[in-house]
């Protein structure tokens, strides 16, 4: 009897064991939480990878709220799905290697970020959502007016970022001496301090930072590079939620959500 009630025993253990294991990966299946048929990390929540400061496509207001263009519209999206859109600031370096979506650290990522074939190898991108464009920016009265005019002169640039690689293709041609920083942050402060003579990055980026210092800074010099932004999903692995994004997209440029977003936080449409 002592034998049969210790197997009954043991059989009861490993029931009890097994029905926990079961109960745990219940749990852990309730990650990947289903709002609207998309696939998310969190329950409730879109969380959204970004690089700050980006204005005027995201950055903190005086209350320490992120803020920006893309946060409107990535808001759009969290709104169609039915939850609330959340915000992690990593190093953007992880966010166009796509390895913070590979490690489940976000959704989605929206950092004002050029789509390029290098890229899409290691993410899916949305449909293009801005149309940007590589600027220099200088202190005003400086007579630089070219990349040509910076020989054997210090230009800054933002790691990782598309306005880096297009100075780097003409930095022995044109005889410059480029400079890499982080973030933008320390990019606009080293233009400030005269740690650099001009600076090469994203137009939109550069219009706003003249607005918060009226007098000071002055763009001279525009590149064309037919570039465009878009929002990152993981690789092969959502395509629920890049179709939602799309559908997003597309719902709010023809409702006018758009344009009042654009307007906000860029200006008037150069076609509107």
């Amino acid at each position: 009897m002592r034998f049969h009630s210790a197997v009954r025993k043991a059989g009861l253990i490993v029931a009890i064991a097994a029905l926990a294991a079961s109960a745990g990966c219940a749990k852990k299946d309730e990650g990947e939480v289903q709002a609207g048929g998309v696939k998310l990390i969190e329950k409730g929540k879109l969380t959204v990878c970004t690089h700050l400061p980006y204005a005027p496509f995201q950055s903190k207001d005086a209350s320490g709220k992120v803020i920006g263009f893309d946060v409107d519209v990535m808001d759009l999206v969290a709104k169609q799905l039915g939850v609330e859109q959340t915000i992690v600031d990593t190093p953007f370096e992880g966010i166009k290697s796509g390895q913070d979506l590979n490690t489940g650290k976000c959704d989605t990522a929206a950092a004002g970020m050029t789509i390029t074939e290098e890229r899409q190898k290691v993410m899916n991108f949305s449909d293009p959502y801005f149309d940007a464009t590589q600027a220099m920016l200088v202190k005003t009265g400086k007579t630089y007016k070219s990349l040509d005019d910076l020989k054997g002169k210090k230009v800054g640039v933002q790691a990782a970022t598309t306005g880096r690689d297009y100075a780097r293709k003409f930095e022995k041609e044109k005889g410059l001496q480029l400079v890499e920083f982080e973030d933008l942050a320390a990019l606009q402060q080293a233009l400030a301090n005269g740690q650099i003579e001009a600076a090469v990055n994203d137009l939109p980026v550069w219009t706003e930072y003249i607005k918060e210092h009226q007098g000071g800074f002055e763009v001279t010099a525009e590149f064309d590079t037919g570039e465009q932004y878009g929002f990152s999903v993981k690789k092969d692995s959502n395509p629920e939620l890049l179709k939602k994004i799309n559908e997003v997209l597309a719902k709010a440029k023809q409702d006018g959500s758009y344009d009042k977003i654009y307007e906000k936080w860029i200006g008037k449409q150069p076609n509107a």
